[in-house]
């Protein structure tokens, strides 16, 4: 194991080898329990984008939308009328948003690849939803600390992402074959993010979590 190796959520040093296949390796940190592929087995960045322009999220396509249910239904039930924001790493096709959208709310866009509208980082907002990406995310702790400092107290941050159950499981699991998937979450990760962001968290489906900003105690700004 590379001593230098840290872990790109919680920056820890107790990185274990968890599993290796015929592509890549796979590291799993102690103190977090992010499962993650190291830097040096990372695609480029016109690779990825490669990979990225193949996937067909059609916003029309009723079984897409199904499947954004599981988190926009749990995340709209919370929000209040005409709430405000950012679907972030909406891809070539956001849905999530329209359906935001046509729920009455208002929502912008910001894609690094798509929609790389750098205004759209520099405002805050009553809500944040992020789907099948942070799995891609090179420096997840750096980008998930950015999104919270988006949201508003009270606000709302909703992630899907396939979750880590155990060694055996991820020995065979097709979501670990995405190249361009390289981190990997499971439920002691989450918790692990509530307590660094001091948020609420609520897994609402096997593959999607809302976690909630602290409400502004009174007197505050």
């Amino acid at each position: 194991m590379d001593p230098c190796l840290a872990c790109p959520l919680c920056a820890g040093s107790d990185c274990q080898h968890y599993h290796r296949d015929r592509r890549r390796d796979y590291f799993q940190c102690a103190d977090c329990d992010l499962v993650f592929v190291p830097p040096q087995q990372r695609l480029g960045a016109e690779a990825e984008k490669a990979i990225y322009d193949t996937h067909e999220n059609d916003p029309g396509d009723s079984g897409y939308r199904r499947f954004l249910s599981r988190l926009f239904e749990p995340l709209n039930v919370r929000l209040r009328p005409g709430s405000s924001g950012l679907d972030f790493g909406c891809g070539p096709g956001p849905a999530l948003a329209m359906m935001l959208r046509e729920a009455g709310h208002e929502v912008r866009l910001y894609d690094l690849y798509y929609a790389p509208d750098a205004s759209a980082l520099q405002q805050q907002y009553d809500f944040i939803c992020a789907t099948e990406v942070i799995e891609h995310l090179y420096c997840p702790g750096e980008e998930l600390a950015r999104l919270m400092d988006l949201l508003r107290p009270g606000g709302y941050l909703g992630l899907m992402t396939k979750r880590v159950l155990d060694a055996k499981a991820f020995s065979s699991w097709h979501y670990k074959n995405d190249q361009t998937h390289v981190c990997f979450f499971s439920d002691r990760t989450f918790e692990y993010l509530a307590r660094r962001f001091d948020c609420s968290l609520e897994f609402v489906a096997a593959d999607a979590v809302i976690l909630q900003r602290r409400p502004c105690s009174a007197g505050c700004r």
